[in-house]
């Protein structure tokens, strides 16, 4: 007997695409106004509160075990914490975008040759040359938009940090999470990732802000669409179906995000990047039959 996917589910992917690749461009808005690790700061006190009224009124059900809430906490620390965190870092540093998106895009590779041994993930032949392909399409768009360059170290160190820190994240949450409620989910995590920026920024930077009405529309946007509803697609994703289709998915980032780029920051895509986006979505159409 056929089992059909909610509908929720089959459109979870283009939801969150979509809401991710945004978050790019609003965050390079957002941090012009604030330091990378006191925006991320703020927006995550903004997320725990918003969640917490939340939590009182649903009374959600809780993990029952200890473990549960500490592997939600890791989650949240690597994804909330090491990954946004270190990849704003690599921003202030001074790599391009370009560079830490073809970096971070390394992701899927990563988790496919990870996954069979820490989730027990078989990755086909089909699928790798899905992830191949969504790779090549990726660098494509990448390459398109500015030349080579000398990347700052630290920069490019700060960016792989990234790197690991989402790929860890992801199997880490495919092999120990479980379906708690979203609210709870989130609220630990978001708090796991407070905990982390927080004493950073307070320590490190001056933890001033510009508040005026793009920092606030940019802290809107990713509190709302990335934090919230983009997480919780993405966590959903995750215990639904093989981690590498979903992590395959993160080859469309880069090109949606270039393309979103265009309007809000003045960034037009070449003729050569409209290739690489279509080869991308063809990687990844691959990746996840």
């Amino acid at each position: 007997m056929t089992r059909h996917k909610p509908l929720w589910l089959l459109a979870a992917p283009v939801v969150f695409l979509l809401l991710w690749s945004g978050g790019f461009s609003v965050a390079k808005l957002g941090i012009s106004h604030a330091e990378p690790l006191s925006f991320l700061a703020v927006r995550y006190a903004c997320v725990c509160a918003l969640l917490a009224p939340l939590v009182a009124v649903l009374q959600p059900p809780l993990p029952p075990r200890a473990m549960d809430w500490v592997h939600l906490a890791i989650v949240g620390v690597l994804i909330q914490g090491a990954y946004f965190g270190l990849s704003y870092l690599s921003f202030k540093a001074g790599v391009s975008a370009g560079g830490v998106a073809i970096i971070v895009c390394l992701q899927p590779i990563l988790v496919g040759i990870i996954a069979p041994r820490f989730t027990g993930e078989r990755v086909s032949l089909l699928r790798w040359a899905g992830l191949g392909l969504g790779l090549a399409g990726a660098a494509t768009v990448i390459l398109s938009r500015s030349s080579p360059e000398l990347e700052h170290p630290l920069g490019v160190l700060s960016a792989a940090g990234a790197l690991l820190a989402i790929t860890a994240g992801t199997l880490w949450e495919k092999r120990f999470g479980k379906s708690h409620h979203p609210v709870v989910s989130n609220a630990v995590q978001y708090l796991a990732g407070l905990a982390c920026t927080l004493p950073l920024a307070m320590a490190f930077e001056s933890f001033s802000f510009e508040w005026n009405v793009p920092f606030l529309l940019a802290l809107a946007y990713l509190v709302i669409g990335n934090s919230i509803i983009a997480m919780s697609l993405l966590l959903a994703m995750i215990r639904a179906g093989e981690v590498s289709r979903v992590s395959s998915l993160f080859y469309l980032v880069p090109p949606l995000s270039a393309l979103m780029a265009w309007p809000l920051l003045g960034e037009a895509m070449p003729p050569l990047g409209w290739a690489g986006f279509v080869l991308a979505a063809g990687g990844v159409l691959l990746a996840r039959r």
